[in-house]
């Protein structure tokens, strides 16, 4: 999970135990998941299991490109793992239905069996069953016209479909049972809707434009997703979780303070999913990586204020990159989340507020080099390294 937006350079937010796990909760009633996963509600529909590598299809290729990935400076970057062909992601009308209406489908069973004549589409839509998924899209948000065209601008556009979590009871662990409701972002909390369309649209942008300057595809699954609305009662955790190309979003979370807090929320949680899909990369290729800086610097922050990500620390701990417990996969997470601010910015012709991480001690361009290269085609954007600059403070 991500713990939160990153706070001016100046200022280090601390943040309370709870809210930094809040987005990486259990998902389900039941036992607990592993640390850092979510599973999804027992009678949810499964799109992908969290050990499978894809969801409705599988990790998305974008762009045509020659083999092998450009490497950043400094760095010697492992080859991506091999790319497969593979058909672009889709969510099916049956899939959609379940997640539009996954506990009230009874209450509404004419209405949705009328969309099913609309399952042959038209001649133009994209595909079968995309006007019946359409007309879900209308049923569910009738009510509330301006988030019904924002949810179907989405399917449209992306091929995401938002829709509802299931109500149960989690374990939230330390924090206890948890009561999910589901609600829908609609008049009031439409806001949430309007942020996670805004932040897919720029998701889709980021990865075309990387796209073009990527020597390899682009692998990094970011349409066809499948988006569950809730509420967590008495409570503002968890903000939001991940698995199996699902993405839970909690109307109430702590997290969801703006629009670009939803959007590096968002992107955390995608590069779960896609860390998944790539069968577990993180553990693999950043580990030893990871494991020489905590051997180096166990959890002093001095030490590893050159090595972390981000600036966020845990109240009473360390930076959120190295707390004991979150392991490589929230340091690679948050990585991600620092390429993609970095490189944004350069697509945008924007300076950055601080010396990129790339230029900062060995470590860091290694460990950029290997993401770019498995997930991002090897692209970057960001201006080189001076020769001879110091590590980043």
């Amino acid at each position: 999970m991500r713990p939160g937006a990153t706070p001016p350079l100046a200022a280090v937010l601390t943040l309370a135990l709870p809210l930094l796990v809040a987005a990486c909760a259990p998902a389900s009633p039941g036992p607990p998941g592993a640390a850092g996963k979510a599973a999804a509600p027992p009678s949810s529909p499964v799109l992908a299991t969290a050990s499978a590598p894809s969801g409705p299809g599988g990790p998305e290729p974008a762009g045509a490109a020659s083999a092998g990935g450009a490497q950043a400076d400094g760095a010697q970057g492992a080859a991506p793992s091999p790319a497969r062909t593979e058909p672009a992601p889709a969510i099916s009308a049956d899939e959609a239905e379940a997640i539009l209406f996954p506990d009230d489908a009874a209450a509404h069973r004419d209405a949705i069996d009328a969309c099913r004549h609309r399952n042959a589409g038209t001649v133009a839509a994209p595909g079968p069953g995309h006007e019946r998924i359409r007309c879900l899209l209308a049923l569910r948000y009738q009510g509330d016209p301006q988030a019904s065209a924002s949810a179907t601008a989405l399917f449209d556009q992306n091929g995401s479909v938002a829709g509802l979590e299931r109500e149960h009871m989690m374990d939230g662990g330390y924090r206890g049972m948890l009561h999910l409701v589901p609600e829908l972002p609609v008049r009031a909390e439409r806001r949430h809707l309007e942020w996670t369309v805004s932040a897919i649209a720029d998701f889709d942008a980021f990865v075309a434009d990387l796209a073009g300057a990527a020597s390899s595809p682009v692998r990094y699954r970011h349409r066809a997703l499948a988006l569950r609305y809730f509420r967590s009662v008495r409570a503002r955790t968890p903000s939001a979780y991940a698995s199996g190309w699902t993405v839970a979003y909690n109307l109430s979370g702590s997290l969801h303070r703006s629009a670009d807090d939803v959007r590096e929320t968002l992107f955390h949680e995608l590069f779960h999913l896609n860390d998944v899909a790539h069968g577990g990369w993180s553990q693999a290729a950043l580990s030893p990586i990871y494991d020489g800086i905590v051997a180096r610097c166990g959890t002093r922050i001095s030490c590893l204020t050159p090595y972390s990500p981000n600036e966020t620390i845990v109240k009473g701990g360390t930076y959120y990159s190295f707390q004991p417990g979150n392991g490589v996969v929230e340091y690679a997470a948050e990585l991600a989340i620092r390429y993609y601010r970095e490189q944004r910015a350069a697509l945008r012709g924007k300076r950055l507020s601080k010396a990129p991480f790339k230029c900062g001690p060995p470590e860091n361009a290694r460990a950029w080099s290997l993401l770019s290269g498995e997930f991002f085609g090897g692209a970057d954007r960001v201006a080189p390294c001076r020769e001879g600059a110091p590590a980043a403070p």
